[in-house]
């Protein structure tokens, strides 16, 4: 018996159908992660509410208590750097910058040890490890070196926290961590201007600087005594903001200084 022939166009519609087949199961399996991924644990929301306390004052997340840890720490090192300044500073912009840093962070410290006593935190006593290296890099400077040094250290740190600062008060719902942020914002921006007014900042290693930092995390933020996530904590008590000019202190810039050779 002689064999049939073949059917035309059955071996190109079956591969054309295997492959079509194969693109649908591809795109599916693509798809399936962007549908299911606001379910999946370990989302940022997921996060977030896991890591959040409730408040009078209303939700504390883990990002407000990274915040006010970081507001402490840096008075821990830049008080003590800015009365450093002040003795050892060889340009009257170098002496005042640091005068700004002592009486800004002595206000900011009293204002975050009133917030955390309300909010059942505890805080660091000493500067963390970076922090100390900073410091005995500038006790070893002297001269305009050590002007120099200070004005760009103090500057790059100001410039790190002033992202956490506004990331903070963009996103916090608590009314204590707002309040405070508004101060810090304020303190922040004016050492900012302050020390760049010394005429030592090397902006672009600065901004070299800044552009390799990471984005800023909350990682071992501590935890209020005492409050648990999902406890009622009754009506969320407002705070008003601090009216400015009354205790919030007051600076007067130095002039600018004509900008030393950074070389």
């Amino acid at each position: 018996m002689r064999p049939r022939p073949p059917v035309k166009g059955r071996g190109i519609f079956s591969g054309t159908g295997l492959i079509i087949a194969g693109m649908a199961a591809t795109l599916a399996a693509l798809a399936f992660p962007l549908w299911t991924y606001s379910d999946q644990p370990g989302t940022d929301v997921d996060v977030l509410n896991a890591e959040t306390v409730a408040t009078q004052y209303g939700p504390l997340s883990a990002l407000d208590r990274d915040f006010i840890t970081k507001v402490r720490l840096a008075g821990l090192w830049e008080l003590p750097a800015g009365q450093q300044a002040q003795q050892k500073g060889t340009t009257e912009a170098v002496r005042t910058a640091g005068q700004h840093l002592v009486e800004g962070h002595t206000f900011l410290d009293e204002r975050v040890r009133n917030v955390t006593s309300r909010l059942g935190l505890t805080l660091p006593n000493e500067p963390n490890e970076q922090q100390r290296g900073w410091l005995r890099e500038l006790d070893t400077a002297q001269g305009a070196d050590y002007d120099r040094r200070f004005a760009n250290i103090l500057r790059l740190a100001h410039g790190r926290v002033f992202s956490v600062v506004a990331q903070v008060r963009a996103g916090t719902q608590n009314s204590l961590v707002r309040d405070l942020a508004d101060d810090a914002n304020t303190t922040v921006l004016d050492h900012i201007k302050v020390l760049e007014a010394t005429g030592y900042v090397d902006f672009d290693a600065l901004a070299r600087d800044l552009a390799s930092t990471s984005a800023p995390t909350a990682t071992g933020s501590p935890t209020p005594t005492g409050l648990d996530f999902g406890t009622n904590p009754g009506e969320v008590v407002p705070v008003t903001p601090t009216p400015m000019g009354s205790t919030s202190p007051t600076y007067t810039l130095p002039p600018a200084a004509a900008g030393p050779s950074l070389s």
